[in-house]
């Protein structure tokens, strides 16, 4: 009875000494207010060093990839002047090859035509430019511009109708006409003289309509190159 009296005491002791001391409690350390505004602008500053790192790589992606662009647009620039220089080299080789001696010399001595100059015709007792031949005179006028030590000379033709005088005069018209318009274009007058044949010349012997029309002409010859 004693022995069980005891452990009912001591049981009845322990749980007086657990409600006495009660159980233990967690430490909570609270973070000073400070410390904290600290954290938060390294963090701050960390964004911030990323953010212009990143500003900082895409500039200079931009950069790089705007001078490739001002590279290849250099590249094909020079290419494209080259190509141009070539093509001249071949007109200018194309040219050379066209000309020949005239048959009949001139009055200072040898002159020579080319097939790229190209004659101009006229209507019956006219000698105005047909809106039709400008274009053959533009073509002209761009040989001219591109061989810029020739001058030429522009003989003016008629066919076998009306008399002597009046067909020299009348091709004398004819050649001065083709002389303005290409003066209109850009050529200096001074590269430009003129000559009329009248009905002596005549391209096509035959005393018809078709070899009329073919004698009614401008026809342009070189006298310097």
């Amino acid at each position: 009875m004693i022995k069980k009296s005891t452990g009912i005491l001591i049981i009845i002791l322990c749980c007086l000494g657990l409600i006495l001391t009660g159980c233990p409690k967690k430490t909570v350390v609270k973070e000073e207010p400070s410390s904290m505004k600290r954290e938060e602008a390294l963090k701050r500053e960390e964004a911030a060093k990323r953010e212009a790192a990143e500003r900082a790589a895409r500039e200079a992606q931009e950069k790089e990839a705007a001078r490739i662009r001002e590279e290849e647009a250099r590249r094909a620039k020079e290419r494209e002047k080259e190509k141009e220089k070539e093509m001249e080299r071949e007109r200018q080789k194309a040219f050379e090859k066209s000309l020949v001696a005239k048959k009949e010399p001139g009055i200072s001595g040898e002159i020579l035509e080319s097939k790229l100059f190209k004659d101009v015709y006229f209507e019956f007792d006219r000698y105005d430019i047909r809106p039709k031949d400008t274009e053959i005179l533009r073509e002209n006028a761009t040989l001219l511009k591109n061989n810029s030590a020739l001058k030429v000379q522009i003989e003016g033709h008629c066919d076998e109708r009306g008399t002597i005088e009046y067909n020299l005069a009348l091709g004398e018209r004819r050649a001065n006409s083709t002389k303005k318009y290409l003066v209109s274009l850009g050529i200096s007058p001074d590269r430009i003289s003129i000559i009329s044949y009248g009905k002596e010349r005549p391209l096509d012997p035959g005393h018809n309509e078709e070899a009329w029309a073919k004698n009614r002409r401008a026809h342009t010859i070189i006298l310097s190159k």
